[in-house]
C-alpha cells in the first residue's frame, strides 16, 4: 500500500468507517489517527485522544494524577491550581505514525498564567497534520492534492478550593479540516466544527506512607463533552471522543535528592459502542447509536453488544513511574494496555527530563514492535518554560 493510500486511508477512519452512506468508497479497516485499530470504539476527530505532553509519554499515558507542570492542560485542567510558578509555557512535538507515513505530526502549545494563590487560567493549541495526500474519487479520478489538518484551541480555569483539592473546566473549539469541498456519494463535505468541555478535578496531600515522606494524590478528568461532528450539511453527525480518565500517583520522597513517582490511570469512552446488526440492518445485541450526546455518555456503560464483559474491554490502563535525582534529572518508564478487542494498543515507554533554572525538557520513545503497532517507535518531545518565584 503506498503512503499517499495509507495517509487517504487514515484520513478518512478520522471520520469514522461506520459512516458508510457518507464515504461509500472500497476501504479497507486500518488504523485511526490515534493509533488504534478500527476494531475500537470509533469516533471524530481521534486525535484528541493523543497524549501531545512527553512527560506522561514516558510514563505509559500516564499522568490524571501526577504532580502537575506547564503541560497539566493536556491531561488534567484542576491540575493548573497546584503550579507553584507565577506564569510558564510549554511546546510539545511528536511525528506520529511515523512508521507508517513520513509527514504526519502533532504540536501542542499551551501556557498559564496564575491570578493568585487559588486560581489559574491556561489557554493551549493542539494541531494535528496530516501532510499532503492525493485525493480520487470512487472511479480513481484525480481530485487534487489536499493538505488535511485538524485542531483545537482550549481556554481553561482552574480554581483551588482548599489546600488538597482544586477544580477545573476548559472550553474547546475543535475544526477537522479533512475532505473540505471534495464530493462524496454526491454530496459536498465540509470542514467539520464542534465545542466541547473538559470537567476535572485533583487531589493531593503531603503525608507519610510506607515509613517514607510522601505526596499522596487522585485525579479525574471528563474530556470533550460537546456537540456532534458533521462534515456534510443535513447529516445527523458523529460523536466526539469524550473520555473519563481517572486515576491516582504516589511520590516518595526518599531524601534531598531522590523522589520516586508510581502512577497510575484508567481510561473509557463515554460513546456508545456499535452494536451487531444482521443482514437486513436489524440491532440483534447492543443499542441503537443514534442518540443524543448526553444519552450516548450515560448509557456507555451498559450498552456493550457482549455485556459486562465487553464494558470492562473497554477500559485501558497506563501505568507509570518517573525518578528524579536532586529535582534536576528524571527516568521515565510505563506500559499501556488497550484490549486487542478495542483497538490492540500496548506497548512500553521510556522517557528523560532535564530540568534547570526555569528550562525543562522532556523526551519520550515507545517500544512496540513495527509488525504489530502503528505507533512503535514514537518520539514526543516537550520544552517547558516558568517563570516567577517558586512557592
Amino acid at each position: 500500500m503506498s503512503g499517499r493510500l495509507v495517509k487517504a486511508v487514515l484520513s478518512i477512519f478520522s471520520l469514522l468507517t461506520v459512516g458508510a452512506d457518507l464515504y461509500a468508497q472500497s476501504v479497507q479497516p486500518g488504523t485511526q489517527t490515534n493509533g488504534s485499530r478500527s476494531s475500537n470504539i470509533a469516533t471524530a476527530v481521534p486525535f484528541l485522544l493523543i497524549t501531545p505532553d512527553a512527560r506522561a509519554g514516558g510514563m505509559g499515558e500516564a499522568g490524571v494524577a501526577v504532580q502537575p507542570d506547564a503541560n497539566a492542560m493536556s491531561m488534567n485542567p484542576s491540575k493548573l491550581a497546584f503550579l507553584d510558578r507565577s506564569y510558564g509555557f510549554s511546546v510539545s512535538y511528536s511525528p506520529w505514525l511515523k512508521s507508517l507515513i513520513p509527514d504526519v505530526n502533532l504540536t501542542y502549545l499551551s501556557g498559564y498564567y496564575k491570578l493568585d494563590d487559588r486560581n489559574t487560567i491556561a489557554s493551549s493549541l493542539r494541531y494535528f497534520s496530516l501532510g499532503e495526500i492525493q485525493l480520487t474519487d470512487i472511479s480513481q479520478q484525480d481530485l487534487g492534492v489536499y493538505t488535511p489538518n485538524e485542531l483545537s484551541f482550549d481556554v481553561s480555569f482552574a480554581r483551588k478550593m482548599g489546600e488538597s483539592f482544586s477544580l477545573g473546566t476548559s472550553v474547546r473549539y475543535i475544526r477537522s479540516n479533512l475532505f473540505s469541498g471534495q464530493f462524496s456519494a454526491g454530496q459536498q463535505t465540509k470542514a467539520g466544527n464542534s465545542v466541547a468541555v473538559d470537567v476535572s478535578a485533583y487531589f493531593k496531600k503531603p503525608t507519610r506512607f510506607l515509613g517514607k515522606d510522601a505526596i499522596l494524590s487522585a485525579g479525574m478528568n471528563i474530556s470533550n463533552i460537546g456537540t456532534k461532528m458533521s462534515y456534510v450539511d443535513g447529516y445527523k453527525g458523529y460523536f466526539l471522543p469524550t473520555n473519563l480518565k481517572i486515576g491516582g500517583a504516589s511520590t516518595f520522597i526518599l531524601d534531598d535528592f531522590n523522589q520516586f513517582t508510581f502512577a497510575l490511570d484508567f481510561n473509557k469512552l463515554l460513546v456508545p459502542t456499535q452494536p451487531v446488526y444482521n443482514t437486513d440492518g436489524e440491532i440483534i445485541a447492543g443499542e441503537d447509536p443514534d442518540r443524543s450526546v448526553p444519552a450516548g455518555i450515560f448509557g456507555s456503560f451498559t450498552d456493550a453488544p457482549g455485556g459486562f464483559k465487553e464494558e470492562m474491554q473497554e477500559i485501558n490502563i497506563a501505568a507509570g513511574m518517573e525518578y528524579w535525582y536532586n529535582q534536576q534529572f528524571a527516568l521515565r518508564a510505563g506500559y499501556f494496555y488497550e484490549s486487542p478487542k478495542k483497538g490492540d494498543r500496548r506497548y512500553f515507554t521510556l522517557g528523560a527530563g532535564l530540568k534547570y533554572n526555569v528550562f525543562n525538557i522532556d523526551f519520550a520513545y515507545l517500544l512496540a514492535s513495527p509488525q504489530k503497532s502503528p505507533l512503535a517507535n514514537t518520539l514526543r518531545f516537550s520544552l517547558l518554560f516558568n517563570f516567577g518565584q517558586a512557592k
